[in-house]
């Protein structure tokens, strides 16, 4: 089974997308979708919350890391602030994903170079 996103109109791919495609593709009904992705990415967002690691095979890696506290600047005014200790999500996309990206681009040149 091969998901496309050729339809999509926006360049951004959305829960709504996500669940449209679910729907056509999969045969579940719209609620369903709907739900399935939301739930799918409840489950990463607690997760990662509760400072675990989200390992997706094939596709990457999301971590939660503490930054720690450091002196900032306003960038209008010059005036020195404190920026605060913090927790940040990172994305580490895999070995596979980053192949697959660059092949793409790969391709996209040799159609590119040929066309001409």
């Amino acid at each position: 089974m091969e998901i496309t996103i050729e339809d999509i109109e926006t360049p951004a791919l959305t829960k709504a997308h996500l669940a449209d495609l679910l729907f056509e593709q999969i045969g579940l009904n719209k609620r369903e979708s709907k739900d399935m992705v939301e739930a799918f990415f409840e489950l990463i967002a607690n997760s990662l919350i509760e400072g675990q690691d989200v390992k997706i095979s094939g596709f990457g890696n999301f971590q939660i890391r503490t930054k720690a506290p450091r002196p900032g600047r306003n960038p209008r005014t010059g005036e020195a602030i404190p920026i605060g200790a913090r927790r940040v999500a990172t994305f580490h996309a895999s070995a596979k994903l980053k192949e697959q990206i660059s092949g793409s681009i790969a391709e996209e040149v040799e159609w590119s170079l040929g066309a001409e």
